[in-house]
């Protein structure tokens, strides 16, 4: 079996090793060669819908119950919906890398990656009831923060399928779904509050989001076969292990580096819309009744989602012609023009227009950036930096209300001016504008031109 050679930089190269229970070496230094079948793909992809769905949604909720069972003083919802989920952020950078780089060396009849995933999402039903069950920023804030321990507990392991399994002509369909499912969570995160602000159901819908993720682990724990074999712990002891999840080692690989910063901005402004939309819609466009705002919020993401549908593969498949960062240049641009036309809208339809702009931008965006990331990271270690460089789309959706709602509090007042909601949108452009500078420095490998049938997968 041949193996197509990635760009490498500080990692080492291991023994040939059994990919499965096929006879199919891999290096752990490269990507497999043999093309997976589509379904493979797909439910390799589907989970990310369940991990994306949980945090896009709960945001969304707990905006609705700060706006209208008044948990805080008028004029501070912004700052209380940071309070609530700020830590878990630090959490999230701390824990995902650490059980990434714990799952490279982790050997169990369920393979390295499985364990970390089903004990992970299980946790997170229990957390998410008592998400459910509290009425004050304080408990809701504690339950959030062990939500982000158990949610990224799972998600770091689970980053590291696309590098161990996908061969480098498939990336760019691979790259595709991931985003894919990804955008489509944050649209049925959305699609759930938007439910429950309407319906003032918020404990069911956010043990909904949990259901719905646990249903989605399912697609990889049944259906999903382990790629290559653990990694060699040479002697070295579980805290060894963990703490070489922060080795300076990471510092060489500069156009990672870059990478990741350049995807945390370009994430937060994109969330800006879905995080904020009820403050907005309430607030901006004058939608007082909560039957009125959630139903308006229901199409906005529907269009952000049918955005992503009609970006995500052409944007993928463009990518594989002309380049990676071509691509995300064009779909950071695309965002920043639907973010300042929902900045000024005068009204709904306007901000409909935006809203499938920006799912254009969004969908081009995450097929392209997983992509980019699974070129340059090095394979053997893929746990560790994707686990890494997914801290940014753990914290994006925090810094965004982080960011977003403070400015808001500060600009609308105690009074809840509709210029509060707004600042925040153009708070957004610019973040787009600042993923776009620091992608600049990014060092995209050069690829080999492929035939125009390696982005078709084998039948399933």
């Amino acid at each position: 079996m041949a193996f197509s050679r990635a760009p490498m930089r500080g990692s080492g190269r291991g023994p040939m090793t059994p990919l499965s229970s096929a006879d199919s070496p891999v290096d752990l230094g490269e990507r497999p060669t043999a093309a997976l079948p589509l379904g493979q793909l797909v439910r390799l992809s589907l989970y990310w819908l369940g991990l994306s769905s949980i945090f896009a949604g709960l945001q969304a909720i707990l905006g609705g119950r700060l706006e209208f069972e008044h948990l805080v003083q008028p004029g501070t919802e912004g700052t209380a919906l940071f309070q609530m989920t700020a830590f878990g952020s630090l959490i999230a950078a701390v824990v995902q890398p650490t059980v990434g780089s714990l799952s490279d060396y982790t050997v169990s009849r369920w393979g390295r990656r499985k364990p970390y995933i089903v004990v992970g999402s299980v946790l997170d039903i229990v957390f998410l009831v008592g998400i459910a069950s509290s009425s004050t920023v304080l408990t809701i804030a504690a339950f959030m923060t062990l939500l982000q321990v158990s949610a990224n507990t799972a998600q770091g392991p689970f980053q590291g399928y696309v590098p161990d399994l996908v061969p480098e002509r498939q990336v760019g369909l691979a790259s595709a779904l991931v985003g894919m499912f990804q955008v489509l969570g944050n649209v049925m995160g959305a699609v759930v509050a938007a439910l429950a602000v309407a319906t003032s159901q918020y404990a069911a819908a956010t043990v909904a989001l949990g259901v719905i993720e646990v249903l989605t682990m399912l697609s990889v724990a049944l259906g999903v076969r382990e790629g290559r074999a653990a990694k060699d712990r040479a002697g070295r002891s579980w805290a060894a292990i963990a703490r070489e999840a922060w080795g300076t080692d990471v510092l060489h690989e500069r156009s990672f580096l870059w990478l990741v910063g350049s995807r945390l901005f370009v994430l937060i402004g994109s969330l800006m819309l879905l995080n904020l939309g009820v403050f907005y819609l309430v607030r901006s466009l004058g939608l007082a009744e909560k039957s009125d705002a959630g139903q308006v919020y229901l199409m906005v993401s529907g269009l952000v989602a049918a955005g992503v549908l009609l970006a995500v593969l052409p944007a993928a498949r463009a990518s594989d012609r002309f380049g990676r960062k071509p691509v995300i240049y064009t779909a950071c641009g695309v965002g920043a023009v639907a973010l300042s036309t929902i900045a000024v809208a005068p009204s709904v339809p306007i901000v409909l227009v935006g809203a499938g702009l920006l799912g254009v931008s969004t969908g081009s965006f995450l097929a392209v950036d997983w992509a980019l990331m699974t070129d340059i990271i090095p394979k053997a270690s893929s746990g560790r930096f994707m686990g890494i460089s997914n801290v940014a789309t753990a914290s994006a959706g925090i810094f965004a209300t982080a960011f977003g709602g403070t400015l808001m509090d500060l600009v609308g007042g105690s009074a809840r001016l509709g210029s509060g909601p707004r600042a925040a949108m153009w708070l957004a452009v610019g973040c787009y504008a600042m993923g776009a500078i620091l992608l600049r420095r990014v060092r995209e490998p050069p690829r080999r031109a492929t035939a125009a049938d390696d982005h078709v997968a084998s039948p399933a």
